[in-house]
């Protein structure tokens, strides 16, 4: 019988066809975009959810999901609070990684570079996108810090809606994005018997090279 907790056997097989160099786009973030317009055919509310992981000054690692809001040759985004605990060690530790897990189709993308804010004028204009309801929340909320009750959240909610009834919330100046601009990226195929396909793209000298890597 096995024990509560013990999770020795629980396992899955991969059996996704597999990816040769050849497959790939000389540039990432090409190569990129190739897998995330398939990834959103298949699963467009969860292809844009991402692994983000940061590190303080002292090197202790703290990961969250977030939502990539856009991409291009000069890096990936997201926006949040800067506030929170990913804007604290963002701020002593200015680089980080994201990874993205595509169920459907076994695949796996690992992209590590520096971060640096976007301008508040981007932070704005994207703020201004988002529903209301997600903006009085990013608005009320210091993101990541304790509070008493979930009634003190909706309190702080409700005066903001009587304060703005027409949904004309304003842009928090602690309220925007971040870029992270790649240096290495990890295009991760599952195979049969765990002996996956790996390949890892690396920025030097402003060229990208490509290797393929062991499981």
């Amino acid at each position: 019988m096995k024990k509560s907790g013990d999770l020795t056997s629980t396992r899955r097989e991969y059996i996704a066809n597999g990816l040769e160099q050849s497959d790939l786009q000389d540039n990432p973030v090409a190569q990129f975009a190739n897998w995330m317009d398939e990834t959103l055919k298949v699963m467009p509310d969860d292809a844009t959810s991402m692994t983000l992981a940061t590190a303080n000054a002292q090197g202790m690692p703290s990961a969250r999901i977030v939502l990539l809001k856009h991409f291009d040759e000069q890096g990936f985004a997201w926006y949040t609070d800067f506030r929170s605990q990913k804007g604290d060690d963002l701020a002593e530790n200015p680089q980080a990684e994201i990874m993205f897990y595509w169920y459907p189709f076994e695949r796996q993308v690992r992209i590590q570079g520096k971060v640096v804010k976007l301008s508040s004028e981007q932070g704005k204009k994207y703020f201004n996108q988002r529903p209301v309801g997600s903006r009085i929340s990013a608005a009320v909320s210091h993101q990541s810090h304790p509070v008493a009750s979930r009634d003190v959240l909706e309190s702080a909610v409700a005066q903001m809606e009587q304060k703005h009834p027409e949904g004309d919330i304003p842009h928090p100046d602690y309220w925007g994005g971040y870029l992270l601009i790649p240096s290495r990226f990890e295009f991760w195929q599952g195979r049969e018997n765990r002996l996956h396909d790996r390949f890892q793209y690396n920025l030097q000298d402003g060229e990208w090279s490509v290797q393929r890597l062991q499981p």
